[in-house]
């Protein structure tokens, strides 16, 4: 197996793109005046911190802005998808240039040789709960042994339930705990709790809105309880559960989640600036908005009703700080 391609700042210096960006070599960016260029780029509105931040982008045309300076008439291609999966598919077919998925989805297509890079981490923490419905007896995951179960299978969301298994039950299979896994193709459709299923693994901004539908939350993969736990350590939310203590992750929590900027390698290898210009956006965006009241990011969710903002501001709160950190930590 090849391992993934890493996009490091010695890398850009023998590129002479990370020359031509740190020191302004005027020739290189004449050169390219005026080329016309267009960039397709995927991302997932009901994520976490990539929603604020790539509207931010989008809104005051960053990309746009720091790609004429390479010299490029750029026009960018905003495409919008439900989660990973699809982008996947759609990157590894040529037909997307860049993208934006968590750690599963990474692996998954390092296994199957997908021509992609990592360029930047997306997005930091993101929560993911165990929800059922108010009325509901199951109260922990102990509660879950022979039940119904819905999540995005193959993508983040299945992977942080199975470390839960893992550390609560002692086998992280599912199936050993005679649970039916029931796929769900998309994070919002996962924090409804659809007919037939008796508990998901919804991902934090989408329970959010979920609840005013009657969606509540056990635990979560930080490893404490939700407000509809009611077990062995307690009842309520906010109880630390002691077997998180025993995950490698531990205390990040279950699961540690972090997405990735994804590139093509084409772009890389025939528009490396292009590259270079999305970094230098993203981290302009960044250092806006971890300056800015949450309630006024929450205002650059996609389609956002003024009552949303609650949730953008929850959401933005735990990620941020986590992006802010790493944006630029593969191109070091």
């Amino acid at each position: 197996m090849n391992s993934v391609p890493m996009l490091t700042r010695r890398r850009w210096l023998r590129r002479g793109a990370g020359l031509a960006a740190s020191l302004g070599v005027a020739g290189l960016v004449r050169a390219q005046a005026g080329r016309p260029f267009t960039m397709s780029y995927g991302w997932v509105p009901w994520a976490a911190g990539n929603s604020p931040v790539t509207q931010h982008m989008i809104s005051k045309r960053l990309i746009e802005k720091h790609a004429a300076e390479f010299g490029y008439d750029l026009t960018m291609d905003y495409r919008t998808y439900p989660a990973a999966a699809p982008q996947v598919e759609a990157l590894a077919a040529g037909q997307l240039d860049m993208a934006m998925w968590g750690n599963t989805p990474t692996i998954r297509a390092i296994v199957a040789q997908h021509p992609f890079s990592l360029v930047s981490v997306a997005e930091g923490r993101l929560r993911f709960l165990l929800c059922t419905r108010k009325d509901s007896t199951i109260r922990n995951v102990q509660d879950l042994k022979g039940k119904t179960v819905g999540t995005l299978m193959g993508a983040d969301p299945y992977n942080a339930f199975t470390q839960i298994l893992r550390y609560e039950l002692g086998n992280p299979d599912p199936a050993a705990h005679g649970i039916r896994m029931v796929h769900l193709p998309t994070l919002p459709e996962a924090a409804q709790v659809p007919t037939g299923m008796d508990a998901t693994l919804a991902v934090y901004p989408a329970f959010l809105k979920a609840q005013a539908t009657g969606t509540v939350a056990i635990m979560n993969s930080y490893g404490y309880t939700e407000g509809h736990y009611d077990g062995p350590e307690g009842k309520g939310a906010g109880i630390l559960l002691p077997s998180v203590k025993n995950s490698p992750f531990y205390p990040d929590g279950y699961y540690l989640h972090r997405s990735f900027r994804i590139v093509h390698n084409s772009l890389v290898e025939k528009h490396p600036n292009l590259v270079l210009a999305f970094l230098l956006a993203q981290q302009e965006a960044v250092a806006v908005l971890s300056e800015s009241d949450p309630g006024v990011v929450s205002q650059l969710s996609r389609t956002p009703p003024a009552s949303w903002a609650h949730i953008a501001t929850a959401v933005f709160s735990e990620s941020m700080e986590a992006i802010a950190l790493a944006t630029l930590a593969l191109a070091v």
